[in-house]
C-alpha cells in the first residue's frame, strides 16, 4: 500500500510539472498568435494563474526545508485568489463574442471581483487568508485554514457558478454545429483550472489522513484530467480572433503542443528518472544528465518532424486531403526565377561545349521588354533598351537574316528543315525561343544567342543539337510563364480570400458579424495592387465597383458626407491621392512631373502606352517602371488618409475635382459610366 502511495505521489509530481509546462506553453501560444482577441486575452490571464498555482505545487514537492515549503505553498495562492475574477472576465468576453455585449453590469462585476481578489492577496502574507504550515501532516504538508479561508471558498464557488451561467448562455447563443461543438469543448475544458487548482486538502485533511491511497488516486486523476482539459480549453479558444482556416489552427496548435509541452515534459521525466537511478547505475548524474537532455530533445524533435506530415494528412485535412497534398508538393515542383536561371546557365554551358564557342546568352522577353538575361563567357551584348526593343521587334517579324543551312548529304540542309531557324545578328547567331499558344500559333518567349567567329558556319549536327537545347530552354521559360499566370490569378484572388476568411472567422460564434465588413490591413504592399485595379477601371468596371478599397473607412466616410455611391467616393479618393503626387506650380513635362504625368495621361486621359512614352521621351520599359512607382505613391497617399480617418481625424475630399475630371478629362471615345452622377 505504501509503495503504491509513493508511486502515485511521484507520478503526481510529474503531472503537476507537466501541467505547469503545458499552461506556460499555451500562454506563449496565446501571446504569439491571437492575443488581440478579447477571449484569448482572458484565457491568458487564467493560464497565468494556472502556471503560478502548479509551479508552486511542483516546487513545494522538492522543497529542502519548511521555510521553502511554506513559501511555495503560499505562492500557489497568488494564482488561486485571481482565478474567480479571471473566470468572470473570461465568461463576459465569451458572451460578448457571441453577440451579447455587456451593458455595464458584467463589466462592473468583473472590476469589483478584481478588487476583491486584490484584497485577498493583500492579506495573504499576514496569515489571515491561510494559516501557518502543517509540515508533518499526512498525507501531505498543507497550510491551515482560517475563518477567511471559508469566506474565500464561498467567494470562489459563487464566482465559478456565475461564470458557468454565462458559459451556458454563450453556448445557447451559438447556432452552427461546429461552434456548438467547440463551445461544448470549452465548457468541459473550463472545468480543469477551476477544479484542479483549488487546494482541497485545507478542508479534507482528516479524511485524506485516514485514506491516503484514495487521496493520491484522486489527486492523480484530477491532475490527469486537468492536463487534458487544459489543452481542450486552449484548443477551443485558439479559433477566436484569427482568420485562418480550421486546419491551419489545428495544425499550428498541435505542432506547438508536440514541440513544446510534450517534448519538455518527456525530457523532464527521462532526466528525473535517470537522476534517481544514477547511484544504482554507478554513474555521475551531473555529467550524464545534460547529455541525456540534449539527446532526448534532438530525438523527439526528429521524430516529430518525421511524423508531422502523416498526422497532418490523417487528422487535419479530411476531405480536403487531395487539394492540400497538391499545394504542399508545389514547393518541390515549382520553378522559381533562380531555378530557371540555373537551368538556362546549364543550357548555355552545353551550347558552348557542343558548338565550341566562348560566349552565349539567353534573353527572356516580357510585357516590358527583356525581363531576364542570362549569359556565360562574356558581358551583356544588348546594351540599351532601344537596341533590345529593336531586336525583339525584328525577331518577332522575322527580319533577321537566316543562315544558309546545309543538308545532311552534302553539308546543306533544306530551308525550314530546322523548326527554330538560326538567325544572324552582328557577331551572334540567334535562335528564337517559341512556345505554342493554342489556336493563336507560336508566341516568342526570348532569344538564345551564340557568339560566332568570322566565317564560322554550323553543320547539320550542330544545328540539330542547338535546336534541342533551344527547345528545352523554351519549355522551361514557358513553364515559368504559366506559373506566373497562376501566381497573378492567385494574387488577384488574395484580397477576396482574405476577406472571406476574416468574415468566416468573425461569424464563428456570432452570425451577425458576417454583415459587417472587416477592416482592411493597412499596408502599402496590400493596397498597391488594388489601387492599380481601381485606376485601370477608373471610368467604370468591376475592378472599381468590386474593389476591396471600397471597405476603407475613408471611402465610407466620403460616401456618407457627399451622399454618393461608394464607387464615386473611391474615385474622389483616387483623384485626391493623385493630386497629392502633383508637384507645385504649373504642369510641365520635366523629371519632377513624371509620376504625375504618367498617372494623369494613363488613367485620367486614357492614352496608350506608346503615346505616353513618346510624349515623355522614355522607353516603354522605363515607363512601366515609373508607373509602378507612381501607383505606390498613390497607395501611400491613400494609406495616410485612411490612417487619419481611423484616428478620428476629418479628411477633406473635394468631390468637385472628380466631377471636373469626369466631365472634362474623359478619354475620347469613352462614355460616362452609369453609376456616375454629375449632379445632385
Amino acid at each position: 500500500m505504501t509503495l503504491i502511495s509513493n508511486f502515485l505521489q511521484v507520478l503526481n509530481g510529474f503531472l503537476s510539472a507537466g501541467i505547469a509546462i503545458t499552461a506556460f506553453s499555451l500562454l506563449l501560444y496565446a501571446f504569439s498568435f491571437n492575443l488581440r482577441d478579447r477571449v484569448a486575452r482572458s484565457l491568458a490571464i487564467i493560464l497565468v494563474c494556472v502556471v503560478v498555482v502548479f509551479v508552486g505545487k511542483t516546487l513545494s514537492g522538492i522543497a529542502q526545508n519548511s521555510q521553502q515549503l511554506e513559501f511555495w505553498l503560499r505562492l500557489q495562492w497568488v494564482g488561486i485568489v485571481f482565478l474567480p475574477a479571471a473566470y468572470m472576465q473570461f465568461s463576459d468576453a465569451l458572451l460578448a463574442t457571441t453577440g451579447r455585449p455587456s451593458r455595464g453590469r458584467r463589466r462592473l462585476a468583473v472590476r469589483l471581483m478584481y478588487l476583491v481578489s486584490l484584497g485577498f492577496l493583500a492579506v495573504l502574507p499576514t496569515r489571515l487568508l491561510v494559516g501557518p504550515l502543517v509540515a508533518d501532516a499526512i498525507p501531505a504538508p498543507h497550510l491551515q485554514r482560517t475563518w477567511l479561508t471559508w469566506v474565500f471558498a464561498a467567494y470562489y464557488v459563487a464566482a465559478m457558478l456565475i461564470s458557468w451561467v454565462n458559459f451556458v448562455r454563450a453556448y445557447q447563443r451559438t447556432v452552427t454545429r461546429t461552434s456548438r461543438r467547440r463551445m461544448t469543448y470549452l465548457l468541459v475544458g473550463a472545468l480543469a483550472p477551476a477544479l484542479g487548482s483549488y487546494p482541497y486538502l485545507l478542508f479534507g485533511s482528516s479524511l485524506a489522513a485516514e485514506l491516503p491511497l484514495i487521496f493520491w488516486l484522486a489527486v492523480t486523476v484530477s491532475n490527469m484530467l486537468t492536463s487534458v482539459f487544459l489543452v481542450v480549453m486552449a484548443y477551443s479558444v485558439a479559433f477566436f480572433g484569427v482568420p485562418w482556416p480550421d486546419r491551419v489552427v489545428k495544425r499550428r496548435l498541435f505542432k506547438w503542443i508536440m514541440r513544446g509541452p510534450a517534448t519538455a515534459s518527456t525530457v523532464l521525466v527521462i532526466t528525473t528518472i535517470f537522476r534517481r537511478f544514477s547511484n544504482w547505475l554507478g554513474v555521475d548524474a551531473q555529467t550524464v544528465v545534460p547529455v541525456i537532455m540534449a539527446g532526448s530533445i534532438l530525438i523527439l524533435e526528429h521524430l516529430i518532424t518525421l511524423a508531422a506530415p502523416v498526422w497532418e494528412r490523417k487528422l487535419f485535412y479530411g476531405r480536403d486531403r487531395a487539394d492540400m497534398d497538391l499545394i504542399q508538393t508545389l514547393d518541390e515542383r515549382i520553378l522559381t526565377l533562380g531555378d530557371l536561371q540555373q537551368f538556362l546557365e546549364a543550357i548555355l554551358a552545353a551550347v558552348c561545349d557542343r558548338l565550341q564557342v566562348s560566349q552565349a546568352f539567353v534573353a527572356v522577353f516580357g510585357a516590358q521588354g527583356i525581363e531576364l538575361f542570362v549569359t556565360i563567357g562574356g558581358d551583356y551584348p544588348l546594351e540599351g533598351d532601344e537596341l533590345a526593343n529593336d531586336l525583339l521587334q525584328a525577331a518577332a517579324r522575322g527580319d533577321l537574316a537566316a543562315q544558309d543551312s546545309f543538308s545532311e548529304q552534302d553539308g546543306v540542309a533544306e530551308p525550314g528543315a530546322i523548326q527554330n531557324r538560326i538567325l544572324a545578328w552582328g557577331d551572334h547567331w540567334l535562335a528564337p525561343l517559341y512556345a505554342q499558344n493554342g489556336s493563336e500559333g507560336r508566341r516568342l518567349l526570348g532569344l538564345l544567342g551564340i557568339l560566332r567567329s568570322e566565317g564560322q558556319e554550323l553543320d547539320f549536327d550542330q544545328q540539330e543539337a542547338l535546336e534541342v537545347l533551344a527547345e528545352r530552354a523554351s519549355l522551361a521559360i514557358n513553364d515559368r510563364y504559366r506559373q506566373e499566370l497562376a501566381f497573378s490569378s492567385l494574387e488577384a484572388l488574395t484580397p477576396q480570400m482574405d476577406m472571406i476568411q476574416r468574415l468566416r472567422a468573425a461569424a464563428r460564434y456570432d452570425g451577425a458579424q458576417i454583415l459587417s465588413a472587416p477592416e482592411l490591413s493597412l499596408e502599402a504592399t496590400n493596397l498597391s495592387p488594388w489601387v492599380k485595379d481601381a485606376l485601370s477601371h477608373y471610368w467604370g468596371g468591376p475592378k472599381l465597383t468590386q474593389n476591396p478599397l471600397l471597405g476603407l473607412q475613408i471611402v465610407q466616410q466620403t460616401a456618407q458626407e457627399q451622399k454618393e455611391s461608394a464607387a464615386n467616393a473611391l474615385r474622389a479618393i483616387l483623384r485626391k491621392a493623385i493630386e497629392n503626387v502633383r508637384p507645385e506650380g504649373d504642369r510641365r513635362f520635366t523629371a519632377e512631373w513624371i509620376l504625375y504625368n504618367i498617372l494623369e495621361m494613363k488613367f485620367m486621359e486614357g492614352r496608350k502606352v506608346r503615346e505616353i512614352a513618346m510624349r515623355l521621351a522614355m522607353s516603354e520599359a522605363d515607363l512601366y517602371r515609373k508607373q509602378r512607382v507612381a501607383i505606390e505613391a498613390v497607395a501611400n497617399a491613400i494609406l495616410e488618409m485612411e490612417q487619419q480617418a481611423r484616428k478620428g481625424k476629418v479628411v477633406a475630399v473635394d468631390h468637385s475635382s472628380t466631377e471636373k475630371t469626369l466631365s472634362g478629362s474623359l478619354a475620347p471615345g469613352n462614355s460616362l459610366p452609369k453609376d456616375i452622377h454629375l449632379g445632385r
